[in-house]
């Protein structure tokens, strides 16, 4: 389905009886098209934060929790967040005999959105408790040079070093823009890397120069991976972006080349 025909930046009501219906599938296939090569593009998670999340138990007594969905970037669909959050919004009246069968009935509409198996975790309001991030911190370096649109030839190896180095790098500077609001978004953004030594300074400005860029969270992920992919050769790559909450949703795509560097899901403190 076409982005054009959903609701983002559209005046909507919010519904107050349950509504499979509003879920929104976006194909991944397209923006995955000049991409469809690279080694991991499809090895992954998306993991959503449902923040805003209530239902009535058989009493009729108002639940809250923290969700945590599961996404799996083999899915054929991405789910726009604005359908997302009008979904759940439509549970808040809605009454469930159990937590078993709140989670198969949100399970059951959003694999079928994604058209895969997407997954539930109910976490206690109190439970989901914030991560520091771990690595070595670029922000403080000066990039090699500033763009305002992803470039992926900023992306060099250490002219100074041939070493061979297993490296966690990340970034809070990560911007990008809605593709369809024009909105701002914020986020912090992982690389984990076995190869030949990069340049720390060039991946910095590379990170930068999404800055004006407009693409889905998941979409902007997949191009940082797959250019770092074919731009510096590493034996492994990891890309995790943790981005900010918008409507009561944060969104934290990962793309790995191997499956044994999948990271636990975290919440940073901007989120």
């Amino acid at each position: 389905m076409s982005v054009e025909n959903s609701l983002l930046g559209k005046d909507t009501q919010y519904p107050t009886t349950y509504q499979p219906d509003v879920l929104f599938p976006i194909a991944r296939a397209e923006a995955r098209e000049k991409y469809a090569h690279v080694a991991g593009i499809q090895q992954g998670k998306d993991w959503w934060h449902v923040f805003e999340m209530s239902w009535l138990n058989a009493a009729g007594v108002p639940q809250v929790a923290i969700g945590r969905i599961h996404l799996p970037a083999t899915s054929p669909n991405l789910i726009e967040s604005k359908s997302l959050k009008l979904y759940f919004n439509s549970l808040n009246f809605s009454t469930f005999a159990s937590t078993d069968a709140l989670i198969n009935t949100v399970e059951q509409d959003l694999s079928a959105a994604a058209q895969a198996q997407v997954n539930l975790e109910l976490l206690s309001v109190d439970d989901l408790a914030i991560s520091h991030p771990e690595g070595i911190c670029i922000d403080d370096l000066s990039p090699t040079r500033l763009e305002n649109h992803p470039d992926a030839s900023l992306l060099q190896h250490d002219a100074e070093q041939d070493e061979q180095v297993e490296v966690q790098l990340y970034s809070h500077l990560l911007r990008s823009n809605c593709p369809v609001t024009g909105q701002p978004d914020w986020g912090t953004v992982f690389i984990r890397y076995q190869g030949k030594k990069p340049c720390y300074r060039s991946i910095l400005a590379y990170i930068i120069s999404y800055r004006q860029h407009n693409g889905f969270h998941e979409q902007c992920v997949e191009q940082m991976f797959a250019d770092i992919w074919q731009n510096l050769n590493p034996e492994k790559l990891m890309v995790y972006a943790t981005y900010t909450r918008r409507g009561g949703l944060d969104i934290n795509p990962c793309r790995v080349s191997d499956l044994t560097w999948m990271p636990r899901p975290i919440r940073l403190a901007r989120q």
